[in-house]
Order: structure tokens, then C-alpha cells, then sequence
């Protein structure tokens, strides 16, 4: 019995290793020279029909694809059809007819020059400015009490006076105020209050009352305004991957108020840290089956799955992510599952 058993898990391994290896696609090419502009998903989609099934197209562990600083431009991507991965080849041959010069300065290729995981400009902003707060946090955080000549809206130059404002924390401050709440559709939770920006502003100068010069802002600033320290945007250095749990999350906000959203939009789904949801997690999108009757009787089709959403900044209880691809609109309760 036992040899049995043994024997049909040997003749299974090969289809299970099959359905595990991402699918090429029937026009990819051999090769890639990384150009500037380049991201990790476009390369794996070049190749593969499901670029977010990056351990399995790179041929990476999960303590290796914490750290993508490893690709630039320049470089040479290379398919392995036999594997089903993808490797770094050799540069370009030189031209036999060029002269080298000495002495060369040789220059090394810095993280900051590393391509990133998913196109910067889409989440540059949400990763140093909108922010989930939870419900005292805003409330104590410094505050405008005063303008000059009680000016009631304040814009790009004017002065705010600010109430217990810490003079160890820089010069450089946020400006927000609370939104709307986010709650938890299936457990009426509270996971925190969805702040929403105004603009930035500079100390002037310390003293019981700060003096800030207003810097930028994105909307009308208001006496009662709360102020936090400005985060500095830390590069974009997800690698693309499923949750290695089962994860099951509802939208609950897509930014902007709006109900529906199409590619690119940036929404706010119920599970965050504390659920294991970790940046650079992939997750497919699912509209939930329309109930029919059949026969007079109430029949629930199956969910539609219709895009992909990529998670790039985790808070305790909820997490941003980017719609990557959709075929369908994205709407407020739609379901993410992992893949």
C-alpha cells in the first residue's frame, strides 16, 4: 500500500509542477534589452500571460524577492523556454571597431537606478500623502488656530499660525484633515478614517504658536486644519507576488469618492497588515455573480473574476493598491481574492 501511494504521488508531481509554471506567451521573445521606463511587471507580461507569478518566472525564493534592487536598464532579459523562467544574459557585444580609452571611470549602477515594480508615477503620491489614520490620531495632532488678517482660506504663501507644534521633528509638515470612515461591509468594524491631503507647509518659525508658510495645497486650507510630519516617498521596490494565505478582501473606497473606477485607480481594500496582506501582494478582482431565477426559483451565477489589483501600501487594518489590469469597472464592494 505504502509503495503504492508513493508511486501515484511521483506520477502526480509532474502536473502539479506543470500547472504551476507561468504560460508563455505564443509572440514572446527570446530576449529584452531593459530600457528606461521599464517596469518588472511589463517585462514579465512581455513573456508571460501572468507577469504577477514572479518567484515562478524569475525562479526565486521568497527571501530572494524582497529585494528587486537588481535590474536596470541596459540589461538583458533572456527566456528560458525549456525552465519557463526568465534570467539576465549577457550585455551586448561590443563593437569590434571601437577604441577603449584609459583611464575609465566606472560607474555602478545605484538602487535609485533600479527599474521599479510597477510604473512610479501612478502611487508616487500615495506613498508620502494620503494616509489611514486611526480615530484619536488626527485629533491630537497639532493644529492651525490663527491666519493673518483671519483669513478664512489659506493658499500657496500664506501664513498659518500652528498650536503645539514639536520643534524636534523638522521643518516639513502635511496637511490634513479627517474623511470619511472606513468601515468593514462585512463586520461594521471601524478600520480608521481615510485622511484626506490639503498641502504642505514650512516652519517659519518655533514658539508656543508656530509660524508656517503654506507650501502647496491641493485644496482650500481652513483654521482647524491638522498638521502631520511630512513622510519622504521610499522607492517603489515591490516584487509582484500572491499572498502566500488564502486572502479574501472587499473594496471599500476608490479614491477620488467616486463609485467606479477604471485601469490605474487607486482603491482601499479591508485587510492590511494585521490579515498578512504585505506590499507587492497581487490579487484578482471579482464581481459578484447576479442572482437569476430559474424555474421560479432564485439561482446565484458564479463571481466574475475581471482584473488584477497590486498592493503597495499596507496600514494595520486596510491597504492601498492599483488596479492593473480590468476588463470590466471596478466597483465599491467588488471582491479581491488571491489568485
Amino acid at each position: 500500500m505504502h509503495k503504492l501511494i508513493i508511486s501515484l504521488i511521483c506520477c502526480l508531481l509532474p502536473a502539479f509542477a506543470v500547472a504551476a509554471t507561468p504560460e508563455i506567451r505564443d509572440n514572446a521573445p527570446d530576449r529584452h534589452i531593459v530600457v528606461k521606463g521599464d517596469t518588472l511587471w511589463d517585462i514579465s507580461a512581455l513573456f508571460f500571460k501572468d507577469p504577477w507569478k514572479w518567484p515562478q518566472i524569475w525562479g526565486m525564493n521568497k527571501d530572494s524577492i524582497k529585494d528587486p534592487h537588481w535590474i536596470y536598464p541596459g540589461q538583458v532579459i533572456v527566456l528560458d523556454r525549456r525552465t519557463g523562467t526568465l534570467k539576465i544574459g549577457e550585455p551586448a557585444a561590443e563593437p569590434t571597431n571601437v577604441v577603449k580609452l584609459s583611464p575609465q571611470t566606472q560607474i555602478e549602477a545605484s538602487s535609485h537606478d533600479a527599474i521599479p515594480s510597477i510604473p512610479s508615477a501612478d502611487i508616487a503620491p500615495f506613498l508620502s500623502r494620503p494616509l489611514v489614520v486611526g480615530e484619536d490620531e488626527l485629533a491630537h495632532a497639532p493644529r492651525i488656530v490663527g491666519t493673518v488678517e483671519g483669513r478664512v482660506i489659506l493658499s500657496v504663501s500664506d501664513i498659518a499660525y500652528v498650536k503645539n507644534l514639536p520643534h524636534d521633528r523638522g521643518l516639513d509638515w502635511q496637511i490634513y484633515r479627517p474623511g470619511k470612515k472606513l468601515i468593514d461591509p462585512d463586520t461594521n468594524e471601524l478600520l480608521g478614517y481615510e485622511a484626506t491631503y490639503l498641502g504642505n507647509a514650512r516652519v517659519e518659525k518655533f514658539g508656543d504658536i508656530s509660524t508656517l508658510r503654506i507650501s502647496n495645497a491641493a485644496e482650500e486650507i481652513n483654521k482647524g486644519d491638522r498638521l502631520v510630519q511630512a513622510a519622504e516617498m521610499q522607492p517603489v521596490s515591490y516584487i509582484p507576488r500572491a499572498p502566500e494565505s488564502s486572502i479574501s478582501a472587499r473594496i471599500i473606497s476608490i479614491y477620488g469618492g467616486v463609485s467606479e473606477a477604471g485601469q490605474n485607480a487607486i482603491v482601499t481594500i479591508n485587510k492590511g497588515r494585521r490579515d498578512g496582506i504585505e506590499n507587492g501582494h497581487v490579487l484578482a478582482l471579482y464581481h459578484k455573480g447576479e442572482t437569476i431565477e430559474d424555474q421560479g426559483n432564485p439561482l446565484t451565477l458564479p463571481d466574475i473574476r475581471y482584473g488584477l489589483l497590486f498592493v503597495f501600501r499596507t496600514f494595520d487594518k486596510v491597504a492601498y493598491a492599483l488596479v492593473m489590469q480590468t476588463r470590466l469597472p471596478v466597483e465599491l464592494l467588488d471582491v479581491a481574492k488571491t489568485p
